[in-house]
């Protein structure tokens, strides 16, 4: 797979003249899906193709009939997900003028679960859910798991709806890739390279796959006469979508199915993931009237980079994202008035500011104003970077960080790569793109070192006059050293 892949047309071609006509319910790529019968079937599909669309027709047209034995358990990523899926097996119900009663969100089991409920004339019921695998437990019947890799218990999930279809019924799971390291991936391995051992039929539909079966002719149909994608073909469409994408590895995972490699990153998409808000929380509030201390982050650029300024609130262990504010091309002026009206908030406790190059001045101008125990300006030297990294990392990995669920955030946390020099020191480096260049991750970093030391960063001119005199016998980490040198202002 070229990492810059072009649209090649397929069967179709042209600009959908060929394509099925208006009344065309499904694209081949749908009906295959709901034609298989399999007790076990998979798919690893490129994004907003129809596939949770076609699977609520599968489900309505199926339990709704006389003689369907089993009801049907959906898992979505969230609850708004699980309401938008039960809405579209009610106007499926509609379209096929199948008898069904919305019944509304009801108590699924004694542990108080709750799943939005669609009961058919027959008697059978679709129960769409979150993804609390829990849920799942004491159940029997159909399974459908939808987006399963951005579920945050994967493992878990198929332990417990696995059983359910022991007596009868289908489990199905389908996803766009959130990384190598993910359950849902270590599956697709599984099947493709070591000899389907649970017997899974595998589907897997790109971007590409989805325009060759007509698939913008499809949402042309559905699309303001006025919409800009009008006028495109399949190539337009395929390189307008490339385009908007974060960067390339973003493009290859969300839309041509090939998961990125967790093994040259230093964060994991799971990792990631896992600390992300759901997308129906909400995470900016007022930070005036914020309860606990506020910690700030600012990573400074100009023409080739973004400033960002990262907030985070402290409630007990754990810190929770209340700003993202991210500045492109602005003046230091308009920066400044960004940041000082941050700082001149009672519950801002500290604030770190990378003043490599062009932030010395920035970082110098706001110490003066602000005091520098309140603001601590971080010259970005490989060991600094270093004693900023990996306290960020161990911070994902308690899970003591809460982050927007954003494209750009995750493809910025997923940029920074660890290399190891020839003599042995450690480097992070990030490729620049039109995303910047990692700003993000040095942002939240900063903003993270802001909430966890009380004193600057160590300095390595300092680490080596200690270790030349001989008081830590030159073994000493980096780390411990900076540990031990925490100072108050």
């Amino acid at each position: 797979m070229s990492q810059r892949p072009g649209y090649v047309p397929g069967a179709f071609g042209g600009k959908c003249k060929n394509f099925p006509p208006r009344d065309t319910l499904m694209l081949s790529y749908q009906s295959k899906w709901i034609r298989d019968n399999s007790r076990l079937k998979f798919c690893e599909k490129s994004r907003q193709i129809g596939w949770t669309w076609s699977t609520a027709y599968e489900i309505v047209s199926k339990t709704s009939q006389a003689d369907a034995a089993w009801d049907e358990w959906i898992s979505s990523r969230d609850e708004i997900q699980a309401r938008l899926f039960l809405e579209d097996c009610k106007n499926f119900a509609k379209l096929l003028k199948i008898g069904a009663d919305d019944l509304g969100e009801r108590i699924i089991d004694d542990k108080g679960h709750s799943a939005q409920v669609l009961q058919f004339a027959n008697g059978r019921r679709a129960h769409s859910m979150s993804s609390n695998p829990d849920a799942q437990a004491g159940k029997r019947g159909g399974r459908k798991i939808d987006e399963y890799a951005l579920h945050r218990e994967q493992r878990k999930m198929w332990a417990i709806a696995y059983p359910g279809i022991t007596w009868g019924g289908t489990l199905a799971a389908w996803s766009t890739h959130r990384g190598s390291a993910t359950f849902f991936n270590e599956i697709i391995t599984e099947i493709r390279e070591k000899g389907n051992p649970k017997g899974i039929s595998l589907h897997r539909v790109t971007l590409q796959d989805a325009l060759d079966a007509g698939f913008l002719y499809k949402l042309q149909l559905k699309l303001p006469a006025d919409d800009p994608r009008q006028q495109m073909d399949e190539t337009d469409y395929f390189n307008y979508t490339r385009s908007g994408c974060a960067d390339d590895e973003s493009f290859l995972q969300e839309y041509m199915c090939v998961p990125a490699d967790d093994n040259s990153a230093f964060l994991s998409y799971e990792l990631i993931t896992s600390c992300e808000y759901a997308v129906s929380e909400t995470w900016k509030l007022d930070l005036a009237a914020c309860k606990g201390q506020l910690f700030i982050g600012v990573d400074i650029g100009r023409d080739h980079d973004l400033t960002v300024i990262w907030v985070l609130e402290r409630l007990g262990d754990v810190f929770y994202t209340r700003r993202v504010i991210e500045l492109s091309k602005q003046t230091f002026e308009a920066q400044e008035a960004e940041l000082y009206a941050l700082l001149r908030l009672k519950n801002v406790r500290r604030c770190c500011i990378d003043c490599t190059g062009i932030g010395r001045q920035f970082s110098e101008r706001a110490q003066k104003r602000f005091g520098k125990y309140k603001v601590e300006a971080v010259n970005f030297t490989g060991p600094v970077k270093e004693e900023l990294a990996y306290p960020l990392r161990s911070t994902f990995e308690d899970r003591a960080v809460r982050i927007p669920s954003r494209g750009e955030i995750r493809a910025d946390l997923r940029a920074i790569k660890k290399e190891t020099t020839a003599s042995g020191n450690i480097r992070f480096t990030a490729d620049r793109g039109k995303n910047g260049h990692s700003d993000r991750f040095w942002a939240l970093a900063l903003a993270i070192h802001a909430g966890k030391t009380r004193g600057a960063l160590f300095v390595p001119a300092a680490f080596d006059r200690a270790r030349s005199a001989g008081g830590m016998g030159g073994r000493e980490s980096r780390f411990a050293m900076s540990r031990k040198r925490e100072v108050l202002g």
